[in-house]
């Protein structure tokens, strides 16, 4: 029995009858000609191969992420940044998705502005290992997620009236980054539009652009997933070589752009972190999906879990919660669930 891969904990959900079948396995070896012969020391481990073996058979895998690789999106709290650091210490999370906007341009989404002195807390958490910098992520000037055409329009890099501020919060962030010695950040880049060449030309002329830039502070830049298909997305990647996937499964059925366990299978080679995210799909065709407490949507829970860890998937799980009323409680909620 070898299922799965490093890093992560496969673990049966055994049932009241297993006693049973432990009890009785061993004689119907012994009825087929199999000489069963368990010593007392080996008991214990005989009886949890066999519960894995028999929890494999029945489909009752499920995965567990070591601690140490499981983090919280700064924003998804809706908090100052200091009253997040109590919020992580409550929830014994030390890995953090970090939201530059509120020490470069405020968007309100993703955190009020923040003070210098608020910046050398942060870093001072870093250096003490209180925490661990998954990875940054900067905000676009300018988005409206108010409904899917608007975010369409004003999304990432795609509107030219704000690019070249954007171009300067690329800059600061890749430079902030680099002083938390933290090695990737993120970006909504905005919509791909294939259907039309000269704006996807610009597309990826951008995303280059910012590529290079994080370059020059030894970071790597890395996309969230979602406002695209799979495929499209897919199709884009290798024009710029070097870029990562921020892979969010909720957005896929928020933007209503197919099934996030088939897209992973497509985009997994370009995958360096994944947002621990759950939704519905929306009953509304052209408006956005529900956003639902992980492990109570649609994206899958622990067989999602279960397909990364089969392919192989050395990244880290980032809590994403952007609704509801309880976001402490929902990210608690997530957290044990990856990890118990």
């Amino acid at each position: 029995f070898a299922w799965g891969a490093k890093g992560h904990e496969f673990k049966s959900r055994p049932s009241d009858h297993f006693p049973d079948l432990l009890r009785v396995f061993p004689s119907l070896l012994t009825a087929h000609g199999v000489d069963v012969i368990i010593s007392k020391p080996m008991n214990k481990l005989f009886k949890g191969l066999l519960i894995a073996a028999l929890s494999l058979a029945a489909g009752c895998f499920y995965v567990t992420v070591p601690q140490d690789r499981v983090g919280v999106c700064s924003w998804s709290w809706q908090m100052p940044m200091k009253e997040v650091a109590a919020q992580m210490e409550k929830s014994g999370v030390k890995g953090i998705h970090l939201a530059l906007g509120p020490f470069i341009a405020p968007d309100g989404r993703h955190g009020a502005g923040e003070s210098a002195e608020t910046w050398q807390f942060v870093k001072e958490k870093v250096a003490k290992g209180e925490w661990v910098v998954m990875s940054t992520m900067v905000g676009m000037v300018g988005e409206d997620y108010s409904t899917l055409a608007s975010i369409r329009e004003t999304g990432g890099i795609v509107p030219d009236g704000t690019w070249e501020q954007n171009r300067r919060i690329v800059t600061r962030g890749a430079q902030l980054t680099q002083e938390l010695g933290c090695a990737c950040m993120s970006t909504h880049a905005g919509f791909l539009d294939e259907s039309n060449p000269k704006a996807y030309r610009k597309y990826v002329e951008r995303v280059t652009w910012m590529r290079d830039e994080c370059r020059k502070y030894g970071v790597t830049l890395i996309l969230e997933s979602g406002q695209e298909t799979a495929e499209d997305l897919a199709a884009f990647m290798p024009k710029v070589p070097g870029v990562g996937i921020n892979f969010d499964p909720a957005n896929m059925i928020l933007y209503a752009k197919g099934n996030p366990r088939k897209a992973l299978q497509v985009l997994f080679p370009w995958i360096r972190q994944v947002h621990v995210k759950d939704a519905c799909e929306t009953k509304e065709p052209g408006t956005w999906g529900t956003e639902v407490p992980w492990g109570e949507g649609e994206v899958g829970g622990e067989d999602f879990l279960g397909d990364l860890a089969r392919l192989g998937y050395k990244g880290n799980y980032v809590v994403e919660r952007e609704g509801g009323n309880d976001r402490p409680g929902d990210i608690a909620k997530a957290v044990k669930r990856l990890v118990e």
